[in-house]
């Protein structure tokens, strides 16, 4: 959502430090984009799932486009708008970080619009491919090629109707209720604090284990944070209707990993499909590669072929917001 920024424009040119590894095409588009500015780029640079080394060229910054490390953004005293290359913003989710930008009237942005849509798509991809059980029928093509035919259809399952419970209601959670409305299922969400003008009857945290008790499906969307960690655990496991699914396109550090694969080994749950896990990568001789009925996707759910061609438009668009003194979209604090 669109927030107001403090009483300035930003009319004379800025300094704008970027440590993306933007392919060549979205690179340009940058350039162009910031013509007007000075663009100062670092000689390392990396992707959004690592945070960026201490670099000197950040302090001469008034914006920061990409993973900056947490520590300069606290110290320097320049900076007053970081816009992240991801929708995850855990390693600066802190009261330390918070404080640092509150009090020099700084934002941070992240580009969660960006990785809303391929996120969704994930996600319903996965859970029609489980209720049609097209993973079983893939693995006899690459096996003993078995007709399976009376197992699979009586296996396979039609998701009108079906419950679902959403863990958390941004702007993933936002598209994944529009995507599935054709499916007529019945959606419900858990945030921590309710708005009231959700798409779908949305309770607090405390509602969550009544909540577990009746869903077919749960959707984890949830950010990683101390307030997050393990999340789904042993107990919360435990109080899911027997026979759901359990999805993972939020942050690996929500779930036990361990108690999650007990759940599948005893067939608590019917299935588990996770994007993300701890840690990433996953090792190849981790438990969970094996785990009966666990689906794994190495983090590809954000991922699409005009990714970085998208998050550079989306900074751009922003940064148009940012010298007019408008409203920047996805802020986050």
């Amino acid at each position: 959502m669109g927030v107001s920024l403090p009483a300035m424009t930003a009319s004379a040119p800025l300094a704008i430090w970027c440590n993306a590894h933007l392919p060549t095409i979205a690179m340009d588009e940058l350039r162009a984009g910031v013509a007007r500015h000075r663009l100062i780029l670092p000689t390392a640079r990396g992707d959004n799932l690592a945070a960026g080394a201490p670099d000197p060229g950040l302090a001469n910054a008034d914006v920061a486009f990409g993973q900056p490390e947490p520590k300069q953004v606290i110290e320097l005293q320049r900076l007053k708008w970081v816009h992240l290359t991801s929708a995850g913003y855990t390693r600066y989710d802190n009261a330390a970080v918070r404080d640092a930008l509150r009090a020099r009237s700084a934002m941070m942005t992240n580009s969660s619009g960006v990785f809303a849509e391929p996120c969704a798509q994930h996600l319903l991809a996965m859970m029609l491919a489980l209720s049609r059980r097209l993973p079983q029928a893939l693995r006899e093509q690459d096996g003993s090629r078995a007709w399976r035919y009376r197992e699979l259809r009586d296996q396979s399952r039609l998701l009108v109707g079906q419950s679902v419970l959403i863990l958390g209601f941004g702007a993933i959670a936002k598209r994944i209720v529009e995507l599935l409305a054709p499916l007529r299922m019945k959606i419900v969400a858990i945030r921590r604090r309710p708005a009231g003008d959700e798409l779908v009857p949305t309770f607090p945290l405390a509602d969550t284990e009544r909540l577990l008790a009746d869903a077919d499906h749960v959707v984890n969307t949830l950010p990683g944070s101390a307030a997050t960690d393990c999340f789904i655990n042993a107990d919360r496991l435990a109080k899911m209707k027997p026979g759901a699914v359990f999805y993972n396109i939020g942050r690996g550090t929500t779930v036990d990993q361990l108690a999650l694969r007990v759940a599948l080994e005893t067939g608590r749950l019917s299935a588990a499909y996770l994007d993300v896990t701890t840690p990433e990568p996953l090792p190849p001789d981790d438990p969970l590669w094996t785990t009966p009925n666990c689906f794994i996707t190495p983090h590809t759910a954000g991922g699409h072929a005009t990714e970085f061609d998208r998050v550079v438009r989306h900074f751009l668009d922003n940064l148009r917001r940012y010298e007019a003194g408008e409203r920047l979209v996805d802020r986050v604090f």
